[in-house]
């Protein structure tokens, strides 16, 4: 199935694009539809020569080290590229991409994109910018293995989805609107699953976990606190 004019508007490196210029490419383009825990792109697959965007629904980006760990680089959400390799690099996937739920999946042929590139150069300082973000955030994220405490990355990991995945109001307190299991809460922020349930224990004056991996956060302020460095009694 090929996406339509309007699905592809909504994303944001095409946003500079006329309608014209929208339906020169829905012409390349097809939509794959992926169920819950179905895996999308395999570790060290070739992935075909095309740009990669999420529609709908959410996408674990995770690498498994020699030793068989896992560790969660990112999740993607609808409008994020992704699979860089297939337009920058060798064209072999350097980790694995799982549905975290059903998804529809968008791929543009390489070649028409580059035309498009070419006849709207913002259409690449779009894409860098994408990829400049990421490289940042896994600087960041290095950076906090390296030097931060377990409880600041737990806290800037459930301030970071309440800022950037939205939060609804539930008995005066914020609650966060996706959901995260221990296990995948662990896995990106380098911590056991133990450590995990222990650190909830520890901020549970400010932040409360309950069954399903609903978290509460009853005191912003003071995760931001702890986000920021702040040492926790």
């Amino acid at each position: 199935m090929k996406a339509n004019v309007e699905q592809l508007a909504k994303i944001g490196i095409f946003a500079s694009l006329n309608r014209t210029e929208l339906e020169r490419l829905q012409e390349h383009t097809v939509i794959y539809s992926y169920r819950q825990g179905e895996v999308v792109i395999y570790e060290g697959d070739r992935i075909p020569e095309k740009l990669y965007t999420l529609l709908s629904g959410s996408l674990r980006v995770a690498k498994t080290a020699a030793a068989g760990k896992e560790t969660i680089l990112r999740t993607l959400f609808q409008g994020d590229i992704f699979a860089a390799p297939a337009l920058l690099g060798n064209g072999i996937a350097p980790a694995t991409v799982t549905a975290e739920t059903d998804v529809e999946v968008l791929t543009t042929e390489r070649e028409v994109l580059l035309a498009a590139i070419r006849e709207n150069p913002e259409i690449a300082l779009r894409i860098l910018a994408v990829f400049n973000q990421r490289l940042q955030q896994l600087h960041e994220t290095v950076h906090g293995l390296v030097s931060e405490r377990a409880i600041v990355r737990l806290a800037r990991f459930i301030h970071y989805f309440g800022v950037e995945q939205g939060t609804k109001m539930a008995d005066n307190s914020v609650c966060l609107e996706k959901r995260f299991p221990y296990y995948q809460i662990a896995r990106s922020i380098g911590i056991t699953y133990e450590e995990c349930v222990r650190l909830f224990k520890k901020l549970k004056p400010f932040v409360c976990y309950s069954r399903g991996g609903k978290i509460i956060v009853l005191d912003w302020e003071r995760l931001e606190d702890i986000a920021s460095g702040d040492e926790i009694d």
